[in-house]
């Protein structure tokens, strides 16, 4: 890098050494005590056995190899080694020995791993007490309760377990006066609350370390192989090839390397370690910071987990809390993480061109060129994992019996041919960003060298997307790929390149196929563990139900305002991810919060999909590994960059405002989730919320051709939120629905056109109380005859008296028998259809982008005009 490339007074704050950062992440993520010598090798052995299990158990011979007692509590021993692991790899305090396990650590693991097996080892005597608890299983479920938080102390830090204790003190002294009495109850005995939580699937045991079990695993140790087997180092240098000679490059580069490596890692802080090492000298070699480098990265990185197709653990949990399939959650991911990523390449472009900052290199590229060729590539990519079926299913028609060989002969020719392609070249190493010299990547040559990367890539989004298989077979699959490619990689190009170390280069494929399960298995600990005490938050609720208490609470202290609301959703995910990671902090506000924001949602008029507010939570979720003072991301960057940690968390929430505003906008404007969007619809929507994100980020950077004035990032703001909400103005405009009289409404089912959508207000006594409530539902008429015959399709029946709709309990089975099962249809007091509101004819609410361009071609004329007389004036000055 030549030295005009270097501005004069630059940060020369150092951050830690590479051995320091890795005993960061190490700490946080797979435990900091690795002893030598046997017990070192037991451990190790113990977290490949782990893997090997986890991986048989997603196979699809699993009935074959493993007996149905072990498949059937696989939860109990997934758990059992993540606590026997736990107590092996994580320090009690940080005094405690880091290269020898004490004696009490040995019993506590031993402990633990024994009573997580209990329901296993006493499988028969808790079925013959009806699958309760007896005096002495009460006794050990607590004893297992109490090493379970033990542990989550030391894998997650103190609050998680905090957390849990206070909401396991309420199952047991929620009846005592010093308990406020709007969210008193009666309480619960030790063996009731302990039959709930460890020994039912309601608690310990429940949804949350299911999905930990049958998918997360999997996923994890998919990215823990792809990792080792290269492709986070070569995912960076193609990032650097094709953006590090651009104004800002090297943080254009961490935002898109880090969106790759999110494929990777599921870890905020371990993705910033990864990357960040890299990435971070070189943000400061151009002028950043040592602040705005860390903020970047940890603004790119803790967003590596809304990236689609490998989310965070949180994602595969939506797939059973919202009961849509693992497709659907993350076709309606897409669209907010992908404009997100845009955002963030914006920011820190405009902090660039703000500070004149040099680039890297004297290679010359158009920005333009390097847009349209990243844009080629990865629709090339999507094209590829779509078009694949089309030869997939003329084989399997061909040759149905032996499909599946010549499916796999054919990746292994695939893999084979790349593999050839990346032999022609030298192998990828990690560059030193320290070096007095920076050389970009020339990524006409270095893309040859990991193609093969992305061949398990395709096949996990072939069996997720095309093949609609579980996450978990899925996941499976693509695994296998990844072994096959770590043993074979080294020795197949040795053999291409004409090289005689063949088995030696096998025996490293083996080891690092090793290294990468054993890194798997340890990256599982604090994610086991954080589900399984989860489960007592969830089994609180469920035991309690606190849930419905905490939904009065809120609507009575938000007054009844959604907006007001969500604010308080989103500072509760804060604050709790302030202490809990963010799958745990996610089974704990979606538990308490989600079904309450679709009813008040319901309550005001606005119909709330489920995924819209479970999508709602993970983003503030993830949201607190930033924010200060306990952003764990941030402090890892500091870290690395020797910057302010605080400042660091404040910089990097500044430049993750667009992730704070999209879930209020998706909540209101479901087209940006793609629900109920055809292809048409999908691209305008597209086109218009990554324009929409990128006049937000100007407005709020204060930046845009130039300096804004104030007006205009006033006017950016509104411009955005015009692109981003039409229907708002339209429905001011012309309003979408038109009231029905309750004597008319029968009729005016019968007349509406099949699958519009008409809304109703119920109002009648509630279940519990026994209070008049009220409750919005939409309904969408069938093509029957009549409107009688559409409602009873629906499973609805009215009746008419004295100028009163009254609705009858919907049919068992139906749609609407539970959604209504809050009501008491057999008090005193009738359920009344309050409202019908039928769909309007409305002019579409594209329209409203008209202005809302107009606008924004003002301000950039008006801003254009400006910055040509500055640049006129600095060339008469100079």
């Amino acid at each position: 890098m030549s030295e005009q490339n270097q501005p004069n007074g630059r940060d020369q704050r150092q951050g830690l050494s590479e051995e320091e950062l890795q005993e960061l992440v190490a700490s946080s993520d797979s435990g900091s005590r690795n002893p030598a010598g046997s017990v070192g090798i037991m451990i190790a052995t113990v977290a490949l056995i782990w893997s090997c299990f986890q991986v048989l158990l997603a196979s699809p011979i699993v009935y074959y190899v493993l007996p149905s007692d072990i498949i059937n509590n696989s939860r109990q021993v997934h758990l059992a080694f993540a606590m026997f692991l736990a107590f092996m790899a994580y320090p009690a305090l940080s005094s405690s020995p880091r290269h020898r396990v004490p004696i009490q650590d040995w019993a506590l693991a031993i402990f633990g791993a024994f009573i997580s097996l209990y329901g296993f080892f006493f499988y028969d005597k808790i079925v013959a007490n009806g699958g309760l608890a007896d005096d002495t299983d009460k006794w050990f479920a607590l004893a297992g309760i109490v090493v379970l938080f033990e542990a989550a102390r030391r894998a997650l830090g103190p609050a998680m377990a905090i957390v849990a204790t206070v909401f396991l003190l309420y199952v047991f002294f929620g009846s005592s006066e010093w308990v406020p009495e709007v969210i008193r109850w009666k309480g619960a005995s030790l063996q009731k609350a302990m039959s709930h939580m460890w020994i039912t699937s309601e608690g310990v045991f429940g949804i949350a370390l299911g999905v930990s079990t049958k998918f997360v695993f999997l996923f994890v140790l998919f990215g823990a192989l792809l990792d080792k087997a290269g492709a986070g180092n070569y995912f960076i240098k193609m990032a650097f090839g094709a953006l590090g000679h651009l104004k800002g490059g090297p943080a254009k580069a961490a935002v898109v390397g880090s969106a790759a490596t999110g494929l990777i890692s599921g870890s905020s802080i371990a993705n910033v370690v990864t990357t960040g090492t890299f990435t971070i000298p070189l943000m400061k070699r151009v002028g950043f910071t040592s602040e705005q480098a860390g903020s970047v990265e940890v603004a790119s990185s803790v967003n590596g987990q809304i990236m689609p197709p490998v989310m965070g653990a949180a994602a595969f949990l939506m797939v059973e809390y919202v009961g849509i399939s693992y497709v659907d959650v993350i076709t309606h991911a897409f669209l907010p993480a992908v404009i997100s990523y845009i955002a963030l390449v914006y920011i820190v472009h405009l902090e660039a061109v703000k500070r004149n900052m040099p680039t890297i290199g004297h290679k010359t590229v158009s920005t333009l060129r390097t847009i349209i060729g990243m844009f080629v590539f990865f629709a090339a990519f999507a094209a590829l994992c779509y078009g694949v079926q089309y030869p997939v299913g003329w084989i399997v028609a061909l040759v149905p019996e032996g499909a599946s060989w010549i499916l796999a002969l054919l990746v292994f020719v695939a893999y084979l041919a790349l593999l050839k392609l990346a032999a022609s070249v030298d192998d990828l190493h990690p560059d030193d960003p320290n070096a007095k010299e920076i050389t970009l990547p020339d990524i006409s040559q270095i893309y040859k060298a990991g193609l093969y990367y992305l061949l398990p890539i395709v096949v996990l989004v072939y069996f997720l997307m095309i093949e609609q298989k579980s996450p978990g077979l899925s996941a499976f699959w693509a695994t296998a790929l990844l072994f096959a490619i770590l043993l074979t990689q080294r020795p197949i190009k040795a053999i291409f390149r004409g090289e005689n170390e063949t088995v030696e280069a096998f025996k490293a494929g083996v080891v690092d196929l090793g290294h990468g399960m054993i890194d798997g298995a340890r990256n599982m600990i604090g994610i086991g563990l954080a589900t399984a005490t989860a489960g007592i938050i969830v089994g609180t609720v469920t035991l309690t139900g606190i849930g419905q208490v905490m939904a009065d609470l809120v609507e009575f202290v938000s007054g009844g305002n959604l907006v007001l609301m969500l604010v308080f959703v989103g500072i509760l995910s804060l604050v709790l991810g302030m202490g809990l990671p963010t799958t745990a902090n996610y089974i704990v506000v979606s538990s308490l919060m989600a079904g309450v924001v679709v009813e008040l949602g319901a309550q005001s008029g606005l119909i709330v999909p489920l995924i819209a507010v479970h999508l709602f939570v993970f983003y503030f979720g993830i949201m607190a590994d930033v924010t200060p003072p306990v952003g764990l991301a941030s402090f890892a960057a500091a870290a690395v960059s020797g910057g302010d940690a605080i400042k660091t968390g404040f910089t990097a929430f500044f430049y993750s405002l667009r992730t704070v505003a999209l879930p209020f906008v998706f909540i209101f404007n479901t087209d940006l989730l793609l629900i109920d969007v055809t292809v048409t619809q999908g691209i305008l929507v597209f086109i218009m919320a990554t324009i929409a994100i990128l006049v937000f980020t100007a407005g709020t950077m204060g930046y845009f051709l130039t300096k804004n004035r104030i007006y205009e990032s006033v006017a950016l703001v509104l411009i955005a939120f015009i692109l981003f909400r039409p229907d708002f103005f339209m429905n001011r405009i012309q309003p979408p629905f038109e009231i029905v009289p309750p004597d008319h409404f029968v009729q005016a089912v019968g007349d509406a056109p099949a699958g519009s959508e008409i809304r109703l207000v119920l109002s009648g006594p509630d279940f519990d109380t026994g209070n008049t409530m009220e409750t919005r539902i939409a309904i969408a008429p069938g093509t029957e005859d009549g409107g009688e015959a559409r409602l009873q399709a629906l499973g609805l029946t009215t009746i008419e008296e004295d100028g009163v709709l009254k609705l009858e309990e919907p049919f068992p089975g139906t749609p609407y028998f539970d959604q209504l099962g809050t009501f008491d249809f057999y008090g005193d007091e009738p359920v009344v259809v309050k409202e019908a509101r039928l769909e309007a004819d409305q002019l579409p609410k594209e329209l409203i982008y008209i202005p809302g361009i107009l606008l924004l071609a003002l301000v950039f004329l008006l801003q254009r005009a400006r910055a040509g007389r500055t640049t006129r004036e600095e060339g008469v000055a100079a």
